[in-house]
């Protein structure tokens, strides 16, 4: 585990299996995270939505959703109650009513955020976006971070060979670091595409369960 055939079959297998996307598709993510560029508002208002609503739903029904409210946004404006009859919960519509509202001052204000610190500072204040989901949502708005979800920890913990916790303990945190920056070097692709990569394998149950529950 952990070299560059082993991440590259895995990225095979997600691709064959017709499961290579997030928000965007796998090669969308690695050329935005290895050549980033800038979002419009409409499309920030976009990533904010997406993560927004994958929280807790399969991302085939978090991108079915997200399809379904933006069409209706872009045709008639964040209407609160028409969005609510759409997707029923008050927390998550009421949040991307009000950045959809906010758009180009949200957007400008990521944009002057001068480091991948601030702008994961800035992003965990939106409404309904936690310390976890802004890396997520930064990840899909081209910086190349990483999400530290469960199954990444998992990893961390089975490539330093330390007891797993599904905290983000410190030490699970340098561990994962230290996973990220191995398969940088071994891959030469950006830590964040890596970071979808592995969650995807996981997910899908390509990474055996197994070795990660150890």
């Amino acid at each position: 585990m952990f070299t560059a055939d082993w991440f590259f079959d895995l990225e095979k297998k997600i691709k064959d299996l017709g499961a290579a996307s997030d928000a965007q598709s796998f090669d969308e993510i690695r050329e935005m995270l290895s050549r980033p560029r800038r979002f419009s508002s409409g499309e920030f208002a976009e990533m904010c939505a997406y993560v927004i609503l994958a929280g807790g739903f399969s991302q085939k029904t978090a991108k079915r959703i997200h399809k379904d409210i933006m069409e209706y946004i872009y045709k008639n404006g964040a209407n609160y109650d028409a969005i609510f009859q759409m997707f029923h919960n008050k927390n998550k519509v009421s949040a991307i009513c009000k950045i959809w509202g906010n758009r180009a001052e949200l957007c400008d204000g990521f944009y002057k955020c001068a480091t991948d610190s601030e702008k994961l500072k800035y992003l965990s204040t939106l409404p309904h976006i936690g310390k976890i989901t802004a890396n997520h949502l930064a990840r899909n708005l081209g910086v190349d971070v990483v999400k530290y979800d469960v199954w990444i920890r998992r990893l961390g913990a089975l490539y330093a060979g330390i007891r797993r916790t599904d905290e983000l303990t410190p030490e699970i945190k340098r561990a994962c670091d230290d996973m990220f920056s191995h398969l940088v070097r071994e891959t030469n692709l950006p830590r964040g595409y890596i970071d979808v990569v592995l969650w995807k394998a996981c997910q899908l149950k390509i990474i055996s369960m197994d070795a990660c529950l150890r």
